[in-house]
């Protein structure tokens, strides 16, 4: 078995700096803008604005810790990838992520970023995402098999969410293949007069999303088709189609835990 994780190391360009190894958190800090602050969700002032459930944006969530920004434009909360322990084979080498969990008593959602744009000018903002390194893990001997070569992740059914009255931002809705590591991928783009307030941006939804996005999400079973437990969250797994990992036939994997990060860049327009 091989465990495949992601965490999502923030970058947010002029506003702030955060970097998540293995959920350990450095934090520096850069120019930032001061301005009015909008959003059905939002205080205004604040310095981060409580995860929302990207289905139901009206409603508060638990979860769990994350990197997150401060400033006027943010980044609130950002799902962690967690593709659980997967099955070496020899094909069919593309995992799904597990499906992003809450410690209360909301169901299963898509990973998403969350984002608050209080500024006043309403000068619009746009997302970005890179992958700083490739799956790896050091502990393998050969130096040369330690990456996963040539893997790649996909994010794709994106769609963005709010209970704000601002019109939304424009989501890449084409399958955002992370194939070129260190490299930056548009995500979304919030036009001068658009994403003021709390934004959701998710990848995959729910069969209960009440706004007609395709389901994604699925119980994940065990060989006898039992329930496999989310040991972070100790509830009933589920995976999402919408993210996932595909490794080439070629490429060796070894039965370890491999790794990457993965960078978010929020930046507001010129």
């Amino acid at each position: 078995m091989i465990r495949l994780k992601s965490h999502f190391p923030i970058v947010l360009v002029i506003v702030a700096c955060i970097a998540s190894v293995c959920f350990e958190q450095q934090i520096s800090y850069a120019d930032t803008d001061t301005l009015e602050g909008s959003g059905a969700v939002t205080v205004t002032g604040s310095d981060r604005t409580n995860p929302i459930d990207p289905e139901n944006p009206g409603t508060t969530v638990d979860p769990g810790e994350s990197p997150y920004t401060t400033g006027p434009l943010r980044i609130d909360y950002v799902s962690a990838l967690d593709f659980n322990k997967a099955i070496v084979k020899k094909k069919e080498r593309t995992y799904e992520a597990l499906a992003q969990q809450f410690f209360d008593e909301t169901e299963p959602r898509g990973s998403y970023i969350q984002i608050t744009d209080q500024r006043g000018s309403a000068s619009g903002w746009t997302l970005q995402v890179k992958q700083n390194t490739q799956f790896h893990n050091t502990v393998i001997q050969n130096q040369e098999q330690q990456t996963l070569v040539g893997a790649y992740l996909s994010l794709d059914k994106g769609w963005a969410n709010s209970s704000g009255n601002s019109l939304a931002p424009t989501v890449t809705r084409e399958t955002i293949g992370l194939s070129a590591i260190d490299t930056a991928y548009e995500v979304a783009t919030a036009s001068p007069g658009t994403g003021r307030g709390v934004w959701t941006i998710a990848f995959g939804a729910s069969e209960a999303n009440s706004s007609q996005q395709p389901a994604t999400l699925k119980p994940l079973k065990d060989k006898e088709g039992k329930a496999v437990i989310d040991e972070v969250y100790n509830k009933p797994a589920y995976t999402n189609s919408a993210v996932s990992l595909t490794v080439p036939e070629s490429t060796k994997i070894y039965p370890v835990q491999y790794e990457t990060e993965i960078t978010w860049i929020l930046a507001k327009l010129p």
